[in-house]
């Protein structure tokens, strides 16, 4: 959908508090996108983030409900965040061995740690690939510089389960969703304590690279490698459940 065509949509709501709303939050815009913006390659241009941004707001306006308890803010930045990644999505502008090395560092930790029965350390990642440690960790700063890692895409169906969603005649659906949602906490929580921290402090905190590497006393190429594997280690692991739940269907 254009954007034109969105911002019609908008426009024929014709909620007052909507406009205000919009305008309100026009900075929440930038500041998403600066943050996303540091883990993009430099061909990424920041005012195509914006505008993307800018869709994520006019549909948050249009539909946000403040009887559903969150703050606008809040559910705006989701919305916001979702149109930025999704814009980013479509560019396709990640090579393909970006790719499929991610998906074989993410199967590598998870053979190792379904084998020791433990959190797979840095070079016992590398030797199951048949690598070097040093050669690992530029896996993983291609990973990080290749794409724009969400938790929304550890959910490999496309659904959104971490994020308030539409509506769905389905009760199926919100069984599955809140399943991926306690799964996904737990394997968060199980995280090694510096991938977790870089986590929160990214996702929840909204620090950038530099900033994290500040609080953890490491260079931001060195956090960047962090959150990756951070990244693929929760890929790994949820791809067993999600197999695991496909078959008891």
């Amino acid at each position: 959908m254009t954007l034109a065509r969105r911002l019609g949509i908008y426009h024929q709501t014709g909620r007052q508090d909507a406009h205000q709303l919009v305008e309100q939050h026009a900075p929440l815009v930038k500041k998403i996108a600066l943050h996303l913006m540091a883990r993009l390659p430099d061909s990424v241009q920041l005012d195509d983030l914006i505008q993307a941004g800018m869709v994520g707001l006019l549909e948050a306006a249009a539909k946000y409900q403040s009887d559903r308890g969150a703050s606008f803010e809040t559910y705006a930045g989701i919305r916001i965040r979702g149109a930025i990644v999704d814009e980013i999505r479509r560019g396709d502008w990640v090579p393909r061995s970006v790719h499929r090395n991610a998906r074989r560092v993410a199967a590598a930790i998870k053979s190792v740690e379904d084998r020791e029965g433990r959190e797979a350390q840095d070079l016992e990642v590398a030797q199951e690939l048949g690598m070097g440690l040093s050669e690992y960790h530029a896996c993983l700063s291609d990973a990080s510089s290749g794409r724009l890692f969400s938790l929304d895409e550890l959910n490999e169906s496309g659904e959104l389960p971490i994020h308030e969603q539409e509506a769905s005649d389905n009760p199926l659906d919100d069984v599955s969703g809140e399943a991926f949602r306690n799964n996904l906490a737990a394997a968060i929580e199980g995280l090694p304590e510096r991938e977790k921290l870089v986590l929160s402090l990214y996702y929840q905190e909204e620090l950038n690279l530099k900033e994290i590497g500040a609080v953890l006393g490491v260079s931001e190429s060195r956090v960047s490698q962090i959150h990756s594997q951070a990244a693929l280690r929760l890929r790994g692991r949820l791809s067993g459940w999600q197999a695991n739940d496909a078959g008891s269907l």
